[in-house]
């Protein structure tokens, strides 16, 4: 079955090397990914909630891609959460865990270095405790959450050695994808 990959970035053609890479790595691979730009989808924010529903029972394994936005995510996976994530479909009644054991992981790009999200580091806290509302959030309707796949300090140069690291990276996400 393939891994649904929800890409949620507000720019992927014309500020994001490394969202845009990683979208590219996967879509060489169609009969193990599916991959789908929510902007491009929702250009209106207007979520079709019945379609993406059926497209998360259909999946086991769901990626969510998208920049670290103002120490969270774009506005328009939250808006998927409210809306998606319904009482009586995500949450509720005991037949209403439609994602429960499903694998879940996010997939994350950050401008800033690593250093940066570490106690010492100018946002206070590491990545991984700006993410805990997912992990909650997927923990609440029982879905088997993962560690995240980030890469720290996304370029916004096209330096050759910047490139390579973006390049591994993809290599990476995939592998990562795979392995959930």
């Amino acid at each position: 079955m393939k891994t649904l990959v929800n890409v949620i970035h507000p720019n992927l053609e014309g500020s994001s090397i490394v969202n845009k890479r990683w979208t590219e790595e996967l879509r060489k691979y169609p009969e193990k990914f599916e991959v789908r730009n929510l902007y491009e989808i929702y250009p209106d924010g207007k979520i079709n909630v019945t379609e993406e529903q059926k497209l998360v029972e259909a999946h086991n394994k769901i990626v969510f891609q998208f920049p670290i936005y103002w120490l969270s995510s774009p506005p328009l996976f939250k808006k998927w959460m409210d809306e998606v994530l319904s009482y009586g479909w995500a949450y509720g009644a005991s037949s209403s865990y439609k994602l429960e054991g499903k694998k879940i992981a996010l997939a994350l790009t950050t401008s800033a270095d690593e250093a940066t999200y570490s106690d010492k580091g100018a946002f206070k806290y590491t990545l991984k405790e700006f993410t805990r509302p997912f992990e909650i959030t997927f923990d609440w309707i029982k879905a088997d959450y993962k560690p995240y796949f980030a890469f720290f300090g996304a370029p916004h140069t096209t330096d050759e050695a910047i490139l390579k690291k973006v390049e591994q990276s993809a290599k990476e996400y995939v592998s990562f994808a795979e392995s959930l």
